[in-house]
């Protein structure tokens, strides 16, 4: 007799089951990542509730979404583990597999040491350097730029026309870097205008591609 071939709707149940096995995996991944960091707790447990939550909305998909935050959080956990200076003084973002890195390092040394723990990162795709050297800013420096980031993300927030939640901003010295997924080139101009506007705002560095472009390098 022979054998009974998988009909299309079991086929697909499999397949939204093996999918719904991987996003199950990578979020308990995730939590214990941030556990690692943050120590276990009910805080750790809904703090992981929540990123589950805002992934789902976000154009880049649940799945990858919590990949990003697994391998940004892995990034983190190494500049730790190297040096706590470098901890505190690099910031990175990742999106869609591209890692940002953004600061401010005393040495030459330091930013490239920051650039080959996060190449070492497995499922980084690429490595934005974006760290400065020499830091010559001051606490009021440091508290414009955090300005400037924290009213960005509430202006992109508020504008019905961005879908904000497919950006990630970073502010360093004045420079404004913009990563993400834009609906349309409209939205990405919507967000520089935004940004042009921001007082103590020097540049503005775009890293957004067009939905369903290719994603590519720079």
């Amino acid at each position: 007799m022979a054998p009974i071939s998988p009909t299309p709707a079991r086929s697909r149940h499999r397949a939204a089951y093996r999918a719904a096995c991987r996003a199950a995996c990578l979020a308990a991944a995730l939590a214990a990542a941030l556990a690692a960091l943050a120590g276990c707790g009910p805080s750790t447990i809904i703090g992981a509730g929540a990123i589950a939550g805002n992934a789902a909305m976000q154009e880049r998909g649940f799945v990858k979404t919590v990949e990003d935050t697994a391998t940004e959080t892995k990034i983190s956990t190494n500049l730790l583990s190297y040096s706590a200076e470098l901890f505190i003084d690099v910031s990175v973002e990742v999106y869609e597999g591209r890692a940002l890195l953004t600061g401010k390092v005393k040495r030459t040394n330091d930013r490239i040491e920051a650039v080959r723990i996060a190449w070492n990162v497995s499922g980084v795709r690429e490595v934005i350097n974006e760290i400065q050297v020499e830091d010559t800013s001051d606490l009021l420096d440091a508290a414009r730029d955090q300005w400037v980031t924290a009213k960005l993300a509430t202006q992109i927030t508020l504008d019905k026309q961005i879908k904000a939640v497919n950006y990630s901003i970073e502010t360093v010295n004045g420079t404004v870097y913009v990563m993400g997924i834009a609906q349309n080139q409209a939205e990405v101009d919507r967000i520089r205008n935004h940004a042009r506007q921001l007082t103590y705002v020097r540049r503005i560095v775009n890293y957004v591609r067009i939905k369903d472009s290719k994603a590519g390098t720079g």
